[in-house]
């Protein structure tokens, strides 16, 4: 039987699946300029908008986990730890503060009533435009033990972009923390050996990010060089 809150569906469904937040306003396809474009697409302007703070009970589990996550961190004296919670189709995610993250993550991944044991990984996404919030790193977590999955996010702004490794708790995520630093510039603090993993050690820039050049050279990877659209061989 769905718990109360729940939808015959079996997802949680809150308040906060219909408020947003505005970071920016996205304007034309895919934010490209000045390309000539003739087909109309170019005069598109459209907010980017992310998903706000819901508020309790989120429904099902989700309130089994937060509770026990705010208890644990009220222990440790960390009560300032989540910064909000994010329900969102179905989902529930906990920003954490980057100074708080790893005592957070020693949290789920060791209490009881928590036991998120897997980290699958980090990744990363740039927000150019919400300001002294620029670069989130997002990490997904599973617990075996209760079957349940969750999402951390942590922000830090272009001009401080530090977060501390998650190593030390989660070992899987070496070289998860190393592609997020090569492809958007976190630097992921006490990482064990922090450097590219795909393109070269001296490649300029973090190509990911919403405000690096858009093709026109060619992409070289460690150990092979991919030409430029308009130089490829074509087959028809």
């Amino acid at each position: 039987m769905p718990s109360e809150g729940t939808p015959p569906g079996g997802l949680p469904v809150t308040p906060g699946d219909h408020l947003h937040e505005v970071v920016g306003t996205r304007r034309g396809m895919f934010g490209v300029q000045g390309s000539g474009d003739t087909s109309g697409y170019g005069g598109l302007v459209s907010p980017v908008a992310m998903p706000g703070g819901s508020e309790p009970p989120y429904g099902g589990w989700f309130d089994d986990v937060a509770r026990a996550l705010a208890d644990g961190l009220a222990e440790r004296g960390l009560p300032d730890a989540v910064e909000k919670v994010v329900v969102h189709r179905g989902e529930i995610t906990f920003f954490v503060r980057r100074e708080r993250l790893l005592e957070t993550a020693r949290l789920l991944r060791d209490a009881e009533t928590l036991r998120f044991e897997m980290c699958l990984g980090v990744s990363g996404v740039h927000y150019p435009n919400d300001q002294g919030r620029e670069l989130h790193a997002v990490y997904h977590l599973l617990s075996m033990t209760h079957n349940r999955r969750i999402r951390l996010e942590v922000v830090c702004p272009d001009a401080d972009p530090h977060i501390p490794s998650v190593v030390s708790v989660y070992p899987t995520n070496d070289w998860h923390e190393r592609e997020t630093y090569d492809f958007f510039g976190i630097v992921f603090d006490g990482h064990p050996a922090l450097t590219r993993i795909e393109m070269p050690d001296d490649w300029p820039g973090h190509p990911q990010r919403k405000d690096y050049p858009l093709g026109g050279i060619p992409v070289e990877y460690k150990g092979a060089t991919i030409p430029p659209p308009d130089t490829r061989r074509a087959y028809n």
